[in-house]
């Protein structure tokens, strides 16, 4: 199996993420935040593009980063697109 097979999840298991709105509006850097939570920044790339789903520990870690509640960076459902009524 290919490596970006092994990345994607399964279907029904997607995590939707704000990861790259929040880096935007506080202008942090893909590498600055994997080096505040001790990964690879190719990582954080993954889980912008849904290539990749967090573990709990680190969705928690990247919610404190960013100081909000898991609920406000993560997601089951996709989150509506802005400016979307």
């Amino acid at each position: 199996m290919a490596t970006e097979e092994r990345r994607r999840p399964q279907t029904g298991e997607t995590v939707h993420n704000r990861i790259a709105v929040l880096r935007a509006e506080r202008g942090v850097s893909r590498r600055e935040l994997a080096d505040a939570l001790g990964v690879h920044y190719q990582t954080v790339g993954y889980l912008e593009r849904g290539e990749y789903s967090p573990s709990l520990h680190l969705a928690l870690r990247i919610a404190q980063f960013f100081d909000v509640p898991v609920e406000v960076a993560f997601s089951l459902e996709p989150f509506p697109r802005i400016g979307a009524s």
